[in-house]
């Protein structure tokens, strides 16, 4: 009987994990893809030029497809120190994501005043030669979310030095429209919009949010079941 529930929480260990590494390698797959072809796609910060959606794709799958081997091959082979890495590289996101949680609600205002700062600063690169991820990222921003600049449209005044805003800004697109009338310009800040965006699918970020806890909470009850019945 003991035996028989072993080889089955070994197998839906194995078929647990063996899932966990191959979204993992999509993951990684797209990233490598979008780092390939689009470049630094999404790249919004000047002070964090890395922190792209390539980049952070790419990183996030490696983590995945490392963690899904070591508990796949943990669990199909029964080895105690695969099991416990598993066990401790699991807790160890777990707490991370916790305490990143914590202080972003703690240190709210504080992040909001810093995130405006660098956006702004990264107003300068748009379109300069090598910042092409990122004037594609404004561009793509104030197109879907029918906005203009940080926290007003006069932001983009500062970069031009000049009453002009990029094209993305303009209600109806057109070659060099951002030099028209500012009554054909969004004027909706960006910054509020993505907030408002963030605020209106709320729930759908914390169902995902509760879904990836379960997940590795899962995770980490049975790795550490095979690692006390392990021989």
């Amino acid at each position: 009987m003991a035996e028989g529930c072993m080889r089955g929480l070994r197998y839906g260990m194995v078929f647990f994990n063996l899932l966990f590494w191959l979204g993992g390698c999509g993951i990684l797959g797209v990233g490598v893809w979008l780092s390939v072809t689009q470049g630094n796609f999404a790249t919004l910060s000047s002070s964090l030029p890395s922190l792209s959606a390539a980049n952070l794709l790419i990183a996030v799958g490696t983590i995945i497809m490392v963690i899904g081997c070591l508990g796949c091959v943990g669990a199909a082979k029964e080895s105690r120190p695969l099991l416990l890495s598993f066990f401790i590289l699991l807790l160890l996101i777990f707490f991370l994501e916790i305490l990143s949680i914590m202080l972003f609600f703690v240190y709210q205002d504080q992040i909001d005043h810093y995130a405006q700062r660098d956006l702004k600063r990264g107003l300068q690169l748009f379109g300069t030669e090598g910042n092409v991820g990122l004037t594609n990222a404004w561009m793509i921003v104030q197109t879907d979310f029918r906005c203009c600049g940080v926290t007003n449209h006069t932001d983009w005044f500062e970069v031009y030095n000049a009453s002009r805003v990029p094209d993305s800004c303009c209600l109806e697109y057109s070659d060099n429209c951002g030099l028209e009338n500012p009554g054909t310009w969004w004027t909706a800040p960006c910054y509020e919009r993505v907030k408002d965006w963030l605020q209106e699918n709320l729930v759908a970020l914390w169902i995902f949010a509760l879904c990836t806890a379960l997940t590795q909470i899962l995770g980490l009850v049975f790795s550490m079941t095979m690692f006390c019945q392990a021989v």
